[in-house]
């Protein structure tokens, strides 16, 4: 049984939708919420129902638009979002997709119109306007740039020496120089000479970059599973890892 919530503070438009969404049949449940105050109610029933779409009025959201999107959709990350409105620019509903909307229609739609856009959106499809086709290709492009960009880096970790790797696994755990030296029994010029040397073999430019590369690396886990072993540690004393990174550390120092 797949279930819809609809919500407005419109009486009518709640009687237009449901109406329309009624050709679904029994093996759906529509449930019509009438917001007369706060969000609370609707937040309630989301997470009561967990429904596979949220349809509501854009008049709801206020001046926290995007945030509320946001929010609704940690409440229940399947739910597919759907808003009715009026007339909204092309740059907002752009943003409203990158908060998690999942189709855009006018309040006034037309019954048969508004139950093919809901049964799109239930199959995984967008409901958006044409002119934002180029902009999701775009994105993609960038995300798929990026991708490709930090598996390369996550490949140039094996460019790195032992030494230099156990240096960059203390960094992503958030130790000093001073630390580093201690634990390596090294000297705090030489774990910055080794520094330098893994920023230029894995091209990132701070701290903070080579945290983010390791964390992505799967063998930290292994790394400090068998550091904590070594030294008496018990597996459930470990400490997630960053929770004492200092990152206003940058490059070297």
């Amino acid at each position: 049984m797949d279930n819809i919530i609809i919500a407005s503070s419109y009486q009518e438009r709640l009687a237009a939708w449901k109406q329309a969404l009624n050709s679904f049949g029994n093996t759906t449940t529509i449930k019509d919420i009438l917001i007369t105050g706060g969000l609370d109610v609707l937040r309630d029933e989301v997470v009561r129902i967990k429904p596979q779409v949220l349809m509501f009025d854009f008049d709801l959201l206020g001046l926290d638009g995007l945030q509320v999107v946001v929010n609704l959709r940690r409440l229940c990350a399947e739910s597919k979002i759907i808003i009715m409105a009026s007339d909204i620019h092309e740059d907002l509903e752009w943003e409203l997709v990158k908060a998690g909307m999942r189709g855009c229609c006018k309040t006034d739609i037309e019954p048969n119109h508004l139950a093919q856009v809901v049964s799109a959106v239930q199959n995984g499809e967008l409901w958006i306007r044409r002119t934002l086709t180029g902009r999701l290709i775009d994105e993609l492009g960038k995300t798929s740039s990026k991708i490709k960009t930090f598996h390369a880096t996550l490949g140039l970790l094996n460019k790195l020496t032992q030494r230099e790797y156990d240096i960059a696994l203390r960094v992503g755990e958030g130790e000093n120089n001073k630390q580093i030296a201690q634990a390596c029994k090294i000297t705090e010029r030489t774990v910055k000479s080794h520094l330098t040397e893994i920023f230029l073999k894995l091209n990132v430019t701070d701290r903070l970059n080579l945290a983010l590369v390791l964390a992505a690396d799967n063998r930290i886990a292994c790394a400090n599973m068998d550091n904590k072993i070594k030294s008496g540690s018990r597996v459930n004393d470990m400490k997630p890892f960053g929770e004492k990174r200092n990152m206003s550390d940058r490059l070297i120092n």
